[in-house]
């Protein structure tokens, strides 16, 4: 279970005199819990990548806090990112390297044998349709093999919560689908706790079993896609998340 309250970040635009402070979180708030595909909603800027960021320790909050599964990501970084797999925007792969040997040096990183990274690496190509590509050198990989390997590479020390920022972001249908449907099994099969950020409406309505809308920084709403529906008075998810994130704004 990941636990984000009311997270606060500020950043510096500018230099010198011309320096001012940006706020890009004043006040996330959500919970995440196993078993469950959790989806932060956001257009661009909204504050997605940045709660993400500080959920695996690459920034500090100004304010509030993260805590997965009862460990303080701030004061216990190492011990909460054991129990997290997390897949950034950026998913530098080594290009030298086979799909399997990614995996395994990722592995070795979080204190695995090589003989059980490579085990582990067998299992998770099973579960995302990886096994053609396990021995093959990543350079030359199309965005969604590079996705699957990278995906693969998160959850080699098997953590029980997975977090995700914008994983489909240059992937064509079928990898979509793909990974689409290898989430949903580690939710089903291994009871994962799942986070991940988008700014797409089908992706939320197919697979989140909660979601999270994010506005300048903010928790605006929450709950399942039928419950914002609901709330907002809107039949189509689309116009559901134009209201609860913009308001009035949105008519004008």
């Amino acid at each position: 279970m990941i636990e984000v309250r009311q997270l606060a970040k500020a950043f510096s635009q500018g230099s010198g005199r011309a320096a001012r402070p940006v706020q890009a979180l004043a006040g996330v708030d959500f919970t995440a819990t196993d078993g469950r595909i959790t989806g932060l909603l956001g257009a661009n800027g909204a504050g997605k990548t940045t709660t993400l960021r500080i959920a695996a320790a690459l920034i500090p909050a100004d304010a509030g806090s993260v805590v997965v599964d009862g460990i303080a990501v701030a004061t216990h970084p190492t011990a909460a990112l054991a129990r997290m797999g997390v897949l950034s925007d950026a998913r530098g792969l080594y290009p030298r390297l086979t799909a399997r040997e990614n995996i395994v040096y990722y592995g070795r990183l979080h204190g695995m044998s090589t003989a059980a990274a490579s085990a582990r690496a067998d299992t998770l190509a099973q579960v995302l349709d990886l096994v053609p590509l396990l021995d093959r050198r990543t350079e030359g990989f199309s965005q969604g093999e590079r996705m699957k390997t990278a995906l693969a590479r998160a959850l080699v020390h098997d953590p029980p919560n997975i977090v995700l920022d914008e994983p489909t972001n240059g992937l064509d249908v079928l990898a979509t689908r793909a990974l689409r449907e290898a989430l949903r099994r580690l939710r089903d099969e291994q009871g994962k706790c799942i986070v991940f950020s988008t700014h797409i409406m089908q992706e939320v309505e197919r697979l989140c079993d909660h979601v999270v809308v994010l506005a300048q920084g903010r928790t605006v709403a929450a709950g399942t896609v039928a419950e914002l529906l609901a709330a907002s008075g809107q039949a189509d998810f689309e116009d559901c998340f134009v209201r609860l994130a913009f308001g009035d704004a949105a008519q004008r």
